[in-house]
């Protein structure tokens, strides 16, 4: 089947559809808490939920971190409590009780949280890891919007066992857990409740000088009772994170100015590496490097570093590749993931003009700067330049970003970039491109309430002697958000000649478009809390002719049970035309001819487990034609927790292609056991084995980190790579790193 979407008719009928953006719809089911709230203008905040307030006042006396809500500021603090479900219900008040309190001195603010239990028993915890996994924790988390922008922010957060969580915001919602601040935590159990205390110094987080309020939303997560909730009310197709939902703190005065902030993070690292399939000696390295981070103001920051090491971020999930183009992992290096929405969030997914993994990819990174924060309230800014040096036949290369954002209604931004990728001592015989350069404008739609967001994009290559009128990108999406129902609209252009090499573009010359909608229905009794349906279709065309080169057309229905088990059935009808030789089996023996057309249906079935049990498993099935033949595929997960301790997990991947000669059958097989093991909240050691036939490799990945200090780190980390089959050795590395966060 080969159908053909118009395009602009959807368009059309999307934004009839969605009309206004629904700002002045009121919450349904939602009443105010009175010892709360005090009637302001929307005009002074701009949340939906701006008569939720909680006043934090300044201690009298020390707070002493243990655990225990007894001094006299506490007992006085007002209370934010009331707490409204989001799920699996947004109608009423939470079943569970909750209570969070605030307060201040001129270093620090302090957070108090008292959740009592309803179900008696355990309450599930995955680990003492930093940064857990929200849904398989009992937890809170708190945003702060301390722009009052709703778009950017922080988020801090415990677990019942005690694991701290913190990360930046951007988006309206999504939060970045790599990045990393010092702060104080401490936790206690009881047999009917769990309580913590927080201490952030205001040094560690970006704010307005002389603004006495933030906007805050507080969020719960009891998995016993199967409820999440919130302070101030959030509909359940959004997470407790939107900002555009937030309440507010008023502070007694506002917060202090804080100074000079100068951090300074000298690192020691040595290693031993051999490449034994290149029949190379050990090869030893000693070094050190330093981080350092310098607020120029409240709001704007300035990060440096020298000989970084990146040896202790996370070693990359493999998978089983039977696309035809480059696959995307994500960037894991904690130097450029502070304010990365401003670097990385530009274009769409797949037509990215920025891509922070493109430094230092294939050489080691000298030196780089970024400057990134807010200029006044409307206006955002993020500057980076980073030095990688000569590498085998990679020149030295300077890599230069600038990025600027200004907002414009209640929740929208206007932002334009300019990456520059630069070639240095280039040699007189030099064959390749001394620069690339990509220029990117586009709008943010947010809509007050988030029922409507989107984006307009366009951006512009130069490259040396490529064709100027093929180097251009542009992009249009739409998504209206409502309970009962999602619809999305994606169309993007990508030029022939559109050449973004510090960005992920991994396909060009096309012209997408990709409508979608999802209808759920919610039930009021029985094992279901909602069941529905997903269609859509994805048509891509060459746009020098408007040959139809891609089509899928997608139906899945799915259920979703109380008890947090999902079940979903998936059916899709796909047409490919090659646009160049591709081997299906991405071994680069046998290849289909460019131009040769394909057709084929493919269903499967998926199950997600209750993932409140100590025993959680997820599995994939499904069968279908693949290109000139078929294919049967399983994946999924196994995990096993011991908590609060850590957990065991496998994930597993099956292909089977029968194809027909020359390639016959062939099966590939990826397993990757892991144990996490949290001997405390500050020693952790994991090891991650991956087997992955297709790339006939054998990864095993040990690390073992001690944060002995806050914010201070010892990594051990070992890793081997062995042929399968042998069980010989291609390389092996040892790495020793030590860092000293001095503030």
């Amino acid at each position: 089947m080969i159908c053909k979407f118009p395009g602009i008719t959807f368009i059309i009928s999307l934004i009839f559809l969605t009309g206004v953006d629904g700002s002045d719809l009121p919450l349904k089911g939602v009443k105010t808490t009175p010892h709360l709230l005090k009637k302001e203008s929307s005009a002074s905040l701009g949340t939906i939920n701006h008569d939720f307030k909680i006043h934090a006042k300044k201690a009298i006396f020390p707070i002493k971190m243990d655990g225990i809500i007894d001094e006299a500021d506490w007992l006085k603090a007002e209370v934010a409590d009331n707490f409204y479900q989001v799920l699996p219900y947004d109608t009423s008040h939470s079943i569970a009780k909750s209570e969070v309190r605030m307060l201040y001195d001129d270093k620090a603010f302090y957070l108090a949280i008292i959740f009592h239990d309803t179900v008696p028993g355990k309450r599930p915890v995955e680990s003492l890891r930093k940064d857990f996994v929200f849904a398989n924790n009992d937890n809170f988390l708190v945003f702060f919007d301390t722009f009052n922008d709703q778009t950017t922010g922080y988020s801090f957060g415990v677990n019942a066992a005690g694991a701290p969580w913190d990360g930046t915001m951007g988006g309206g919602s999504a939060v970045n857990l790599i990045w990393d601040c010092k702060w104080e935590l401490k936790t206690k159990s009881y047999s009917d409740k769990w309580i913590s205390e927080m201490r952030i110094p205001f040094k560690s987080v970006r704010y307005k000088p002389g603004v006495d309020h933030w906007n805050v939303q507080f969020s719960r997560q009891d998995l016993k009772l199967n409820e999440k909730s919130a302070w101030a009310p959030v509909p359940r197709q959004f997470p407790t994170a939107s900002l555009a939902y937030t309440g507010k703190l008023e502070w007694e005065t506002p917060p202090p100015k804080s100074g000079l902030r100068l951090a300074l993070i000298p690192y020691i690292f040595g290693g031993a590496s051999r490449n034994f399939d290149a029949g190379e000696a050990t090869h030893y390295k000693k070094d050190f490097g330093f981080d350092a981070k310098l607020g120029l103001s409240s709001a704007l920051n300035l990060d440096l570093t020298y000989n970084p090491d990146f040896s202790q971020a996370e070693v990359d999930d493999q998978v089983t590749n039977l696309a035809r183009f480059e696959l995307y992992f994500p960037e894991k290096r904690q130097f450029f993931l502070e304010n990365n929405d401003l670097f990385s969030n530009y274009g769409n997914t797949t037509i990215n003009p920025f891509f922070s993994r493109r430094i230092g990819l294939d050489a080691p990174v000298n030196a780089g700067a970024r400057l990134s924060g807010k200029l006044g309230h409307d206006w955002r800014l993020g500057l980076m330049d980073m030095q990688t040096g000569h590498e085998g036949d990679y020149l030295a290369r300077n890599f230069f970003v600038s990025s600027i954002q200004k907002k414009v209604f209640s929740r929208s931004y206007l932002s334009a970039i300019f990456v520059n990728k630069e070639q240095l001592y280039m040699p007189a015989n030099w064959q390749g491109n001394n620069y690339n350069r990509v220029a990117g404008l586009e709008y943010n739609l947010a809509g007050r309430n988030n029922f409507l967001t989107g984006k307009l994009f366009t951006q512009k290559s130069f490259t040396p002697k490529a064709n100027s009128a093929q180097e251009f990108s542009q992009g249009l999406s739409l998504i209206y958000s409502r309970k009962t129902y999602l619809l999305e609209f994606l169309q993007l252009y990508v030029g022939k000649d559109f050449n973004a090499e510090t960005g992920y573009v991994p396909r060009r010359d096309f012209f997408q478009v990709n409508p979608r909608a999802t209808l759920r229905h919610y039930t009021k009794s029985g094992p279901l809390v909602y069941h529905g349906v997903t269609t859509e279709i994805s048509n891509l065309y060459r746009p020098l002719d408007k040959a139809l080169t891609d089509m899928s057309v997608g139906f899945n229905y799915f259920f979703v049970f109380k008890s947090r088990e999902r079940i979903e059935f998936k059916g899709y009808n796909r047409y490919v035309m090659l646009l160049q030789n591709f081997d299906p089996t991405n071994k680069g023996s046998n290849y289909l001819i460019s131009g040769t057309k394909y057709n084929w249906n493919e269903y499967s079935a998926l199950f997600n487990s209750d993932n409140r049990k100590n025993f959680k498993f997820d599995f994939q099935g499904g069968y279908g034609g693949f290109f000139n033949g078929s294919r049967w595929f399983v994946q999924g997960a196994l995990n096993y927790r011991f908590q609060p301790y850590g957990y065991i997990s496998v994930v597993y991947s099956y292909n089977d292609l029968i194809l027909p000669t020359p390639w016959q059958r062939t099966k590939f097989w990826l397993v990757g056991p892991k144990l996490d093991v949290t001997f405390t909240n500050k020693l952790f050691f994991t090891t991650y084995v991956q087997y992955n036939q297709q790339a006939d490799n054998l990864n095993i990945n040990a690390r073992l980190q001690w944060r002995y200090k806050p914010v201070s780190d010892l990594f051990l980390v070992y890793t081997d790579n062995y042929f399968p089959e042998s069980m010989n050795v291609k390389n092996r590395a040892v790495v020793l790193k030590l860092s000293y966060w001095f503030n």
